[in-house]
């Protein structure tokens, strides 16, 4: 059977079914003051699909509160249909498309976008690789600065350095302004330094680095490979990234940039390679819509 005929993607009462087995796997928690299996549904004729009283603080809530959903009127089984086109489309999902395809406004489609970024974005904080393990590094350009004077090169555009570990996962940042300091700060955070780091010859990778070893490749030498030393696993994540954000977003502006990067990372760290299929990708984004709410003021 197609994956879009689940109930959950047509029927409002499954939609709340679905994403409660999510959120309150351990059971119904009240976001109002954290009891656990203290409350019970509210069901009078004229009360709403999923609202529960909590018997501690006798608050009324639904499993939208303090999620990407609250204060949204789009139906539940609308957002679980866009979940499931941006988790599952690899180089991305445009708002028009997803107007079109919902039957909401564009205004609407676009900000139901950014929250489901918003959860798709990682709150690991652990450093990456570790002993045995490779990092590859490497930074790329794109987009136009305002008030930025267009010349060749990097100049006017926003920079984007990307860590991603082979066989493993991505994790990508936007740097705004370039600067060397910037990137290896970054790196030195961000990966372990039992770790081997693999990166291009630019300036900001050639000082002492402090990890188990480094290499580096010479593309200005047209070398792209060196036995294990290379970093075209790095290069084909840009290569996804740059395709999405040129020919289905085709623009962005920077103070949305960390959120794009965002969505094509969860792409990536959820991938069939990993052994997650579009059902098991469109889940785990469900996994992460918990206190990441979003205004459209914040977004705007």
């Amino acid at each position: 059977m197609p994956v879009l005929s689940a109930k959950h993607f047509h029927d409002e009462t499954a939609a709340y079914a679905y994403v409660e087995a999510h959120v309150w796997p351990e059971g119904r928690a009240c976001p109002h003051c954290g009891t656990v299996g203290e409350s019970g549904a509210l069901k009078g004729s004229s009360t709403r699909i999923g609202v529960y009283k909590c018997y501690s603080c006798r608050k009324p809530f639904t499993v939208k509160v303090g999620t990407i959903f609250e204060s949204s009127h789009v139906k539940l089984h609308l957002w679980l249909q866009a979940i499931f086109l941006i988790s599952s489309s690899k180089k991305g999902f445009s708002a028009n498309q997803l107007h079109r395809t919902l039957g909401v406004t564009l205004k609407t489609a676009w900000f139901m976008a950014h929250r489901i970024r918003e959860a798709m974005r990682s709150t690991d904080t652990e450093p990456m690789g570790g002993e045995g393990k490779i990092i590859e590094a490497d930074e790329t350009f794109l987009g136009r600065i305002a008030g930025k004077q267009v010349k060749s090169g990097p100049y006017h555009k926003y920079a984007v350095l990307s860590l991603v570990e082979r066989g493993g996962k991505a994790r990508s940042y936007s740097l705004g302004n370039f600067s060397a300091p910037k990137v290896r700060e970054i790196l030195e955070a961000q990966v372990s330094h039992d770790s081997t780091v693999m990166t291009d010859q630019a300036a900001w990778y050639k000082k002492n680095m402090p990890f188990a070893r480094h290499e580096s490749v010479n593309h200005s030498q047209y070398e792209w490979a060196r036995g294990d030393v290379t970093t075209n696993t790095v290069e084909s994540f840009f290569s996804v990234f740059k395709r999405g954000m040129k020919g289905t977003y085709q623009h962005c502006d920077e103070k949305h940039l960390q959120r794009y990067l965002a969505e094509f990372d969860f792409r990536y760290n959820h991938r069939i390679a990993l052994g997650v299929n579009d059902a098991g990708r469109a889940s785990a984004a469900l996994k992460g819509i918990v206190g990441k709410r979003l205004t459209y003021r914040t977004v705007a």
